[in-house]
């Protein structure tokens, strides 16, 4: 009907007074998809789908989301723009923010400014839940695959939710700390244009630092974040499943960040100007390490990096004076 005019590629036109006759029945039932599902169609039975969603602040909601990559519920939180509607005929850049280990999407809106930060952005700030010790990736689960999928759940599950129902755009860019930056610099190697913009805040970027054949240690993140938990059903064996570890490691994936704008922070583990713990922190001098391999990789590469390599320890408020340094990087690259 529209876009097919009367009598277009020879076909005879319907006599006008037909038209009363059609449109009523057409009509009606099309309004009605419209006004349930403005942002696009419906998802699908098996698709992933927004099972409640609550107003907990100021632009402050959070969604619940049945998943099937995760085989059950989870959770994701939005700052939401001024101005912002589901019904609107435009759409808004999106601010991907991930939260580290032992945390949950609740993080950065508890224990930092974002949501003032962010106030006047016109942005649609994303924190989704990534696990205790998700590491931002679909686990190997001794060869077995299955949930948790915790990339398909991110990547393709939510920015599907986001784009048909929520006015998200196709401008994005990602930031994360401890293991959120581990996912900001992984997502953007792996799925190389999805963000125009990573940075990453005390991130363990070269996962496989300090390896030798034979020498398990380097599963103790997980081990440490999820008691009980066998680290091995993430990445495998780093050697037997040496491939897969690769492919989740930011520095061998490094020469896929080319032409996405990069920001990496990190303290030595001493206390800086913000205080700490009165000794070096074991922690953030081992993602010290990490920054300083990964950033060297990308320089050798001739890919352009801003670094923040500073006096300071692994805790939120480092991670606050480093989210306010990147921002600005962060927001330009989606031309705000």
């Amino acid at each position: 009907m529209a876009g097919f005019p009367a009598g277009r590629s020879g076909r005879p036109a319907l006599p006008r007074r037909a038209a009363p006759a059609v449109w009523p029945g057409v009509l009606v039932p099309l309004l009605l998809l419209l006004v349930l599902f403005p942002a696009g169609a419906p998802a699908r039975a098996d698709e992933a789908r927004v099972v409640a969603e609550k107003t907990v602040a100021p632009r402050t909601v959070d969604l619940t989301i049945r998943s099937p990559a995760m085989d059950g519920r989870k959770n994701v939180r939005l700052l939401l723009p001024e101005g912002w509607s589901r019904t609107a005929d435009r759409t808004w850049p999106t601010f991907w923010l991930l939260h580290g280990g032992v945390d949950d999407y609740t993080a950065w809106t508890r224990d930092t400014d974002v949501a003032r930060l962010t106030a006047g952005s016109g942005v649609i700030v994303v924190m989704p839940e990534g696990g205790r010790c998700g590491n931002y990736s679909d686990w190997w689960n001794h060869g077995d695959g299955g949930p948790p999928r915790w990339e398909t759940f991110h990547l393709t599950e939510l920015r599907r939710i986001l784009e048909r129902s929520y006015r998200a755009g196709t401008a994005r860019v990602v930031a994360g700390n401890s293991m959120g930056g581990l996912g900001a610099m992984l997502y953007s190697a792996r799925h190389p244009g999805t963000f125009r913009a990573a940075a990453a805040f005390s991130g363990y970027l070269h996962t496989r630092y300090g390896h030798t054949p034979g020498d398990d240690s380097i599963g103790w993140g997980p081990s440490l974040s999820c008691p009980g938990t066998d680290w091995r059903r993430v990445w495998g064996d780093p050697d037997d499943q040496a491939a897969i570890w690769h492919a989740h490691n930011p520095y061998d994936l490094a020469g896929r960040l080319a032409g996405t704008r990069l920001f990496v922070a990190s303290g030595n583990g001493r206390p800086g100007s913000l205080g700490g713990l009165p000794f070096t922190d074991p922690v953030e001098a081992a993602a010290n390490d990490h920054a300083r391999a990964f950033v060297g990789r990308l320089r050798d590469l001739g890919i352009p990096v801003t670094t923040d390599l500073h006096d300071g320890q692994h805790s939120w408020p480092y991670w606050q004076r480093d989210l306010h340094a990147a921002y600005p990087m962060l927001m330009d690259a989606l031309g705000r």
